[in-house]
């Protein structure tokens, strides 16, 4: 078919490792229709027709599997695109699979969660896409047996560890922060917390108490937070223990060993000075410990500081450090770092657990609501779905890496340099495009929808990189 009509391109493709199916064709022409003949030009040149069967070529045997969490709204149509196009035709792949998206967790009143939480454990590698944390409207919306907690929470404070979050740099997308010439990983404590707090809203006057009682028969210990008067309001309790801030710590000395970068850890000691204190003291003790030499050797260093004064330092350094941050601090600073070095679609996400050997990969980014709502009208989106294809790769190498297999992580490093290479020969999302241009001056010739850039993503990996003989 491709030789007989060369002029026939596919836009979407859809493969379930045994079957595949041509699901859209049109002319090459019909397909950029208001591109610039620059961009045509190159888009041409990245999706040079080829026949999409992929029988003439093998596939990449995977000895062990990885578990796929789904996801939902925008992100849950990527996710599938992305599995049909740049996943299942090259590998050989077993994919547990369990379904995060709302409806179902709902159904199976989020045991689907834990369970994928304790199949990770138990296969050393998951995979996540995007998913919903049901607020008052979701709950309306999805008609939920109730307001479900972030299934990341859920999942982190099972697996324990630490989410390293780093961003993805292309050359031609300008850095909101110019300084920042070198990258930045934000280091995030993956376990309690606001994340697995009690929190309660409270009606009228009362006395606000936390209590510990111990388990071996010492005299029960009771605090007074707060008396309310008038209509009430709002009260919370949280957590955290001495082990999972040692893993942490373990974790962020390791990795800026590995990167040979400084690492400065921040809290709020200064307000809660027992609690961000307990931080504070655990990581000094490990550093001097176990680390210090080690640092030292490598010309790098640690650091405590306040969390405001380290925002601050961040925006004024270069970059090239990790940053320890607690649960919340991590979940707001490392989208800031991810816009700040371009976007938000351009940010690596995986947990390291303390094992050393178990991750989860996913996408930094939410479900993009609002590409989803257009999607369900039938019109086309533009959606970037790097982040998402990062979260295979991520998966994917850390796999290759357990089980040794070479091919398997030239694999996944060509399939992120493709995605790369596409955004700085211009070939991109519109969100990048507005990187670029202001989004708005973005103009349709400046940007490519998703089933366009996932098409030129694949006619890139393959011109990069040689897929086994069958």
């Amino acid at each position: 078919l491709c030789s007989l009509l060369p002029d026939l391109v596919t836009l979407r493709f859809s493969n379930s490792c045994s079957r595949s199916k041509m699901a859209m064709k049109a002319p090459l022409n019909n397909i950029v229709v208001g591109l610039s003949r620059c961009t045509r030009n190159m888009f041409a040149a990245a999706t040079t027709p080829q026949c999409r069967t992929y029988s003439s070529h093998g596939k990449i045997k995977v000895e062990n599997p990885v578990v796929e969490l789904d996801g939902d709204e925008m992100t849950r149509i990527i996710w599938h695109r992305i599995k049909s196009e740049l996943i299942f035709p090259f590998l050989d792949l077993d994919c547990k699979y369990y379904d995060l998206g709302l409806p179902y967790r709902d159904q199976t009143n989020d045991k689907v969660t834990v369970e994928s939480a304790e199949a990770i454990l138990k296969y050393n590698v998951g995979i996540k896409c995007a998913t919903i944390t049901p607020d008052e409207e979701r709950v309306k919306e999805f008609n939920l047996k109730q307001m479900w907690k972030s299934p990341n929470g859920t999942i982190r404070n099972i697996l324990g560890g630490t989410v390293f979050r780093e961003p993805i740099l292309c050359k031609n997308i300008p850095r909101l922060v110019p300084g920042w010439t070198e990258p930045i990983v934000i280091g995030r404590h993956a376990f309690g917390d606001q994340y697995k707090a009690e929190d309660r809203v409270v009606k009228g006057p009362g006395k606000f108490e936390i209590s510990f009682t111990p388990a071996n028969g010492d005299k029960k210990i009771t605090v007074d937070v707060f008396n309310f008067k008038g209509t009430g309001g709002v009260m919370m309790g949280m957590y955290n223990t001495d082990e999972s801030i040692k893993d942490f710590a373990h974790s962020c000395f390791n990795y800026a060993i590995a990167k040979k970068w400084p690492l400065y850890m921040s809290t709020k000691n200064t307000i809660l000075k027992q609690y961000d204190g307990r931080f504070k003291d655990i990581f000094e003790q490990i550093y001097q410990e176990k680390f210090k030499a080690k640092f030292e050797s490598l010309g790098i260093w640690y650091e405590h500081r306040l969390i405001d004064d380290m925002v601050a330092q961040c925006l004024k350094s270069s970059g090239g450090f990790v940053w320890g941050c607690k649960n919340y601090d991590g979940d707001v600073q490392s989208d800031t770092l991810a816009q700040g070095f371009g976007s938000l679609g351009l940010m690596t996400s995986v947990l390291l657990c303390p094992d050393g050997k178990t991750i989860e990969a996913e996408a930094a980014h939410g479900t993009v609501t609002r590409h989803y709502r257009d999607y369900q009208k039938g019109k086309p989106t533009s959606t970037n779905p790097i982040a998402s294809i990062y979260a295979w790769t991520q998966g994917l190498s850390h796999r290759a890496k357990l089980d040794g297999n070479q091919e398997l992580e030239k694999f996944s490093k060509a399939l992120e340099k493709a995605c790369v290479d596409c955004v700085e020969d211009g070939l991109m999302t519109k969100d990048l495009a507005g990187c670029i241009y202001g989004i708005k001056n973005v103009k349709r010739e400046h940007y490519l929808l998703t089933d366009e850039y996932l098409d030129a993503v694949r006619q890139k990996l393959l011109q990069i990189w040689t897929p086994p003989k069958a």
